[in-house]
């Protein structure tokens, strides 16, 4: 038991598990701006355009509902509905959400090509004395031999 906690502690304290849950949460953030971006700006707008329906009462009724009527004793029965204004709303969130992270790992990406370019295309480090000294030393002992 106690390995197993070890390796927990390992896992959990690296570098890479810390930056995911941030990650994580700055994601979840960002579902809320984009959540909020359509439904409050961009499917009004787009209902406008279409006729002035809200996309999120758009739907498809199968069974119609029926309130509660005490005095006979029938209970209430809920409408069953296919509720596809809110899948296309939710569509739109996907998109979103996809072309944001696609521009983000795109330009990641250029980044660290340029940064691995400018690694590459640095000179090497001259050499200290001692090694130099070392070299010459290494030089002489082989044409010796």
């Amino acid at each position: 038991m106690g390995k197993f906690i070890q390796d927990f502690k390992e896992f959990a304290l690296k570098g890479n598990v810390v930056d995911m849950a941030i990650g994580v949460i700055i994601g979840g953030a960002f579902g809320k701006i984009v959540t909020s971006l359509v439904n409050d700006i961009i499917m009004p707008v787009i209902s406008v355009c279409t006729g002035g329906a809200s996309y999120a009462d758009l739907k498809y009724v199968i069974t119609e509902g029926k309130p509660e009527d005490v005095a006979n004793g029938v209970a209430a029965v809920e409408e069953v509905a296919i509720n596809y204004g809110t899948f296309i709303m939710n569509i739109v969130d996907f998109f979103i959400i996809a072309l944001s992270i696609f521009v983000a790992i795109r330009y990641t990406t250029k980044f660290m090509k340029k940064e691995k370019a400018a690694e590459e295309a640095a000179p090497a480090p001259e050499p200290t004395k001692e090694e130099v000294l070392l070299t010459e030393i290494r030089d002489l002992l082989a044409k010796k031999n």
